[in-house]
Formats: C-alpha cells, sequence, structure tokens
C-alpha cells in the first residue's frame, strides 16, 4: 500500500474510533489519573483539623446491583439507594441534636471505575440526596479498591479528626487494586486515623473479614431490611456513636 494511502486509512480509522466513543477515552484517562493522583496524595492531613466526622459513601453500581433484590421486585441498585436516603434522616437527627459537631458526607459510585459524584463537605441533605439521584445506572465490573483509593485524599481535605469510607457492595473486587491491600495501606500509613466499614448486600461477609485486623468491620445484608439495619448499625452504632462529647477536645496528631 503505498505510504500516503496508509496514513489516510490510518486517519480514517481514528476518526471512525473517535466517532464511536466519544468523550469515553477522555473520562477514562481522568479516571486512571484520579488513581494516580490519590496514590500521591500525603496520608498526614494538608489543613488544621478539628472536631466533627467526615464520611466517604461509596456505592457500588456494577452490572450485578441490576439484580432483583432478594425478597423483592426491585433491583438491587434502587433497594441500596432508597437504603442509603433512609439513613440521612439519623444524620437529619444528629445535626439538630449536636450542631456544633460538624458531620461531612461525601458521595461515589464505583463499577469498572470510580467516579466522585459529590465531594465531602458540611452535611446538607438536598444536595446529598441530588446526588444519590445521579447514581449511574448499573454495568461493568466492580473496582472497590480504586473507589478507596479515590475517596481517601478527599477525607484529607475535611478538616476534622474523624474520618471513615463506608462501603456498600454486592460482590467482591473484579479489577483495580484490591480493598484488602488498599484498606491496609490506608489504615497503616494513617496511624489508624481513618476506619473503613463495608456493608456486604447479597454477598458473604466473610470476603471483608480483614477489615476486622485493621480496626474496621463488615455486617451482612441479604435484603432490603437487612441493609436497612446494617447501615444503621454501621453510621448509628460505629459513626455517630464515636462523636465526642461536647466538653471533649480531641488529642492533637503527631
Amino acid at each position: 500500500m503505498p505510504y500516503r494511502s496508509v496514513l489516510v486509512w490510518l486517519a480514517v480509522g481514528v476518526l471512525a474510533a473517535a466517532a464511536c466513543d466519544p468523550g469515553g477515552s477522555r473520562q477514562r484517562r481522568s479516571e486512571r489519573r484520579e488513581v494516580r493522583d490519590a496514590d500521591a496524595a500525603p496520608y498526614q492531613a494538608e489543613i488544621e483539623e478539628g472536631l466533627g466526622a467526615a464520611v466517604a459513601i461509596l456505592v457500588d453500581t456494577s452490572g450485578s446491583m441490576r439484580d432483583r433484590a432478594a425478597g423483592d421486585s426491585r433491583p438491587k441498585y434502587v433497594v441500596a439507594r432508597e437504603a442509603l436516603e433512609a439513613m440521612l434522616d439519623a444524620t437529619d437527627a444528629f445535626v439538630a441534636k449536636r450542631p456544633d459537631f460538624p458531620i461531612k458526607i461525601g458521595i461515589y459510585s464505583f463499577s469498572s471505575s470510580a467516579r466522585r459524584l459529590y465531594p465531602i463537605q458540611r452535611y446538607d441533605r438536598a444536595a446529598i440526596a441530588a446526588a444519590l439521584d445521579q447514581l449511574p445506572r448499573p454495568g461493568g465490573g466492580t473496582a472497590i479498591g480504586d473507589a478507596m483509593r479515590v475517596a481517601r485524599p478527599d477525607l484529607y481535605q475535611a478538616g476534622v479528626f474523624r474520618k471513615y469510607i463506608l462501603v456498600v457492595t454486592d460482590g467482591e473486587n473484579t479489577t483495580g487494586r484490591s480493598p484488602n491491600d488498599v484498606a491496609r495501606e490506608i489504615w497503616g500509613k494513617s496511624e489508624g486515623a481513618v476506619q473503613v466499614y463495608f456493608v456486604a448486600f447479597d454477598t458473604t461477609p466473610e470476603k471483608f473479614a480483614f477489615l476486622k485486623e485493621i480496626g474496621g468491620d463488615v455486617f451482612g445484608a441479604g435484603n432490603g431490611a437487612e441493609l436497612r439495619q446494617a447501615l444503621d448499625g454501621v453510621y448509628q452504632g460505629k459513626i455517630l456513636a464515636e462523636a465526642p462529647g461536647t466538653a471533649e477536645r480531641e488529642p492533637a496528631r503527631k
């Protein structure tokens, strides 16, 4: 084939590929860059910290979340979103009772890659509900570890001592970094400043038993009612219950 013809053929192929995937490659490159940036981010907070709690909520939107939830006619992703919205009721009650103790929440989704839907900031019920409405339709794999890596540096910009990652997933990691490795890395390098909790929805909690070795925990949920109960156990029984009394002051970190 003449050289000029080869160049024309290659150019046509590139244009055709771009037409079939408008913006998709750019988005994937951006997501990979976010993961690399997360790895490079420092483990010590870069801003002054005070009382309060920051919670990064990571929601599974992989293909299996399209499946019908046990004992329910709706798919798992709908049931999960409803359970998370119900969890906000506890936040409303806590904020009304303890306006002096800031609660900050961020929303992330993950399938074959991770996505930040709502950055960690002071609790705003309407904004978080809107973010949950933006959860992508389920599809693709399950990149739990990569989602944790994306959320972790955001926690260190939250300006509060207490930091949590709360993962809702219906399956084990299928792509990217292992959540076991990432959780241990976060726990070790942060000196326990970030605690990690999983809710295993319609999957075996034993897959995430490693969390108990690093100060975290996993809760099982087989259906929608159990999911609500598990989220309540994590959120009210663990995260909000750890809020110190009004007179307590957090010791300075080394």
